[in-house]
């Protein structure tokens, strides 16, 4: 079968789900990992072939994909800052808006540690809350060499994820420090949380970070199918009549956590950018904003202690 065929036929069968922009960067997607190709291969060399020994792979992949089971998850990685993660049902898929969220953090993070830096200190400390695949968590210890990172999450399929991460080679090179990854609830505030105890053990940090649950259950029904039947749904979700349940608890960590100076850095729903400012605000936190994502929508809160 020749390439351009396969990708033609492909896209005509994901159309229905995705529509044909998205769905021929799908198809291209699964090219580029079962077959090692380029997105513009089949234009290049209309006559390439494709080799008759993957097609059972390719095929049982568009299996999958028809079903509206995510590409990333087929495939078990997606791309996340410029690095690779793995990626299954246990966890979401990282989108561009927490990629953003990475950024925004990490320019407190240089600042952080340029500073300690001019004290003779290092190891700027990072608590990630609701840490899921570890993206952040990762990301943030291997672009800022000396950074100390502690990921959180309720889920321990999600935790085994996260600290599975495939990184050994990038640690390695250029010395940053594997992120520790530990099982708690954010919800749970007593004495008895393991994260109370690893506030005192870090001796508290220097930044937050945190991609919580934040989709109103009554969201679902103009969601995508391959996002509410396959990501999970505690990662996701919050009732209705508490959609700021996790951002109250994050306030009252960052409060317990934070040193004295400390930012943190939260994504949040668009529908509630006053609101989840008040939070943080009635907290206690200074400095209080909301910024906007790429399309302009309220989607991250930033506070000080």
């Amino acid at each position: 079968m020749l390439l351009k065929d396969f990708i033609s036929g492909s896209v005509q069968e994901l159309e229905p789900l995705y529509g044909q922009e998205e769905a021929k960067s799908i198809v291209l997607m699964l090219c580029e990992a079962v077959l090692d190709t380029k997105s513009y291969t089949h234009i290049v060399n209309p006559e390439y072939t494709v080799d008759g020994n993957r097609l059972p792979e390719l095929e049982a992949a568009m299996k999958r994909l028809q079903t509206g089971e995510p590409v990333q998850y087929v495939l078990g990685y997606t791309d996340f800052a410029g690095y690779r993660f793995k990626v299954n049902p246990s966890v979401l898929i990282p989108r561009p808006e927490t990629e953003q969220l990475f950024r925004i953090s990490g320019e407190s993070v240089a600042r952080r540690r340029r500073m300690m830096s001019a004290f003779g200190k290092n190891g700027v400390r990072v608590l990630d809350l609701c840490t899921g695949s570890g993206c952040l968590a990762w990301s943030l210890a291997l672009a800022y060499p000396g950074t100390r990172v502690l990921g959180t999450d309720i889920s321990q399929e999600a935790l085994d994820v996260a600290s599975r991460q495939d990184f050994k080679s990038e640690l390695k090179k250029s010395g940053a420090v594997r992120p520790e990854f530990i099982q708690a609830d954010v919800l749970v505030q007593d004495d008895s949380s393991p994260l109370h105890h690893a506030v005192e053990k870090w001796g508290g940090f220097d930044i937050l970070v945190s991609n919580p649950p934040y989709v109103r259950d009554s969201e679902k029904a103009v969601m995508r199918k391959n996002v509410c039947d396959f990501e999970p749904g505690t990662a996701l979700f919050v009732p209705d009549s508490d959609p700021l349940v996790f951002y109250r608890a994050i306030a009252v960590w960052a409060g317990m956590a934070l040193v004295d100076g400390g930012a943190g850095f939260v994504e949040i729903n668009e529908a509630f950018g006053p609101e989840t400012k008040q939070v943080f605000q009635k907290e206690g936190f200074s400095n209080v904003e909301v910024s906007n994502d790429f399309c302009g929508k309220n989607r991250f809160v930033k506070f000080i202690k």
